[in-house]
């Protein structure tokens, strides 16, 4: 019995040791993430990724003559917080179920968009068809996003969100609450 219960201490041990291996292989893989602890500072603007890709969807877009905008990119904790109180403490309607630090956009991985009409107006419909190929203009540029690396919010199984596109690098809202960044070229440059 006593060697049965030695056993199992060392394959508990073996395995906790492989898990604590494979979290800090997750996190140090390539210097693509960084822990900057509990207090990290919130990033004040679109991650350098997020923000070219951007450029390149709305390049990519014209080619098809799809005109389109961007809506809405990095979004502070103050911003968040007054858009989730919309419809509910403030007049308006609900527009967000999110509060600040719960979204992409408080860290500078997601961007919301618009399509521009031929009046120049900014709309919201995922029917038009401004350059009449038989296709939706929303659909067209949320394929371009999806090929450029954005994950489109169209695409989730519980709340459509149609405007929304965001890049996680693989990070949890929880990872990023808790101080875990992926690391731009500066960063990485720093340590």
């Amino acid at each position: 019995m006593k060697k049965f219960n030695s056993l199992i201490i060392t394959w508990g041990l073996i395995i906790l040791f492989l898990v604590v291996i494979g979290f800090f292989y997750n996190f140090s893989r390539d210097d693509d993430y960084l822990y900057l602890g509990k207090d990290a500072p919130i990033p004040r603007e679109l991650h350098p990724l997020v923000d070219e890709k951007k450029n390149t969807l709305i390049q990519q877009a014209l080619v098809l003559n799809i005109h389109l905008v961007i809506t809405d990119e990095f979004r502070s904790f103050e911003q968040q917080n007054a858009l989730y109180e919309k419809g509910r403490s403030i007049e308006g309607n609900i527009v967000t179920n999110a509060r600040a630090g719960e979204t992409y956009h408080n860290y500078g991985l997601a961007i919301d968009y618009a399509l521009i009409n031929d009046a120049g107006d900014y709309i919201w419909d995922t029917t038009y068809d401004g350059n009449v190929n038989g296709k939706s203009d929303w659909f067209e540029v949320a394929e371009l996003a999806k090929n450029l690396g954005f994950e489109w919010g169209g695409d989730w199984s519980g709340f459509k969100d149609y405007p929304h596109l965001q890049m996680t690098f693989g990070l949890s809202i929880r990872q990023l609450q808790e101080g875990v960044r992926p690391a731009t070229e500066e960063m990485k440059t720093v340590e």
